[in-house]
């Protein structure tokens, strides 16, 4: 695990702190892939002509959206 991922003494009870939005979301797409990410996720820009671009954009003006990616990497992390 790389220092980007690793959790901050600041907050050690948030394992997301540090953990920047790009970092979560290639994760998932790189384990994944973007067909089944938007069947975990019904979200269109995962569906339609899907990037990280168009989703981070989308994912950092929708608290909603970004807490249910946040929860599936846990999840991922978790099984690791």
């Amino acid at each position: 695990m790389d220092k980007e991922n690793t959790p901050s003494k600041g907050q050690p009870n948030n394992p997301l702190h540090g953990v920047k939005l790009v970092t979560i979301l290639e994760r998932i797409v790189e384990q994944y892939g973007w067909k089944r990410l938007a069947e975990e996720i019904n979200i269109n820009c995962f569906k339609n002509d899907p990037s990280i671009k168009s989703s981070l954009k989308f994912l950092r003006k929708t608290p909603w959206a970004r807490d249910k990616v946040e929860q599936l990497y846990l999840y991922l992390e978790s099984k690791n």
